[in-house]
């Protein structure tokens, strides 16, 4: 059942793919909040870091869930 959900195609790609993507760019995104903080610079409020790493682990957890259930068959 989760197997299919990963592999539904969305413009060509199924939507495992898709949530790689969004993890990598969240990731970046997160990184680059905390080294901005890090150097004195506050475009984003550092409040701003662990909320998005949150998000982060979450949809990674998500995407780990969808790539293994291709393999173990879910």
């Amino acid at each position: 059942m989760i197997q299919t959900i990963a592999l539904i195609k969305f413009l060509g790609l199924p939507l495992v793919v898709y949530g790689g993507m969004t993890t990598l760019l969240m990731v970046l995104f997160t990184a680059t909040v905390g080294f901005f903080n890090f150097k004195g610079i506050s475009i984003i409020s550092f409040k701003w870091h662990p909320i998005l790493a949150l998000i982060t682990i979450t949809m990674a957890i998500l995407h780990g869930i969808l790539g293994l259930s291709i393999f173990l068959g879910y």
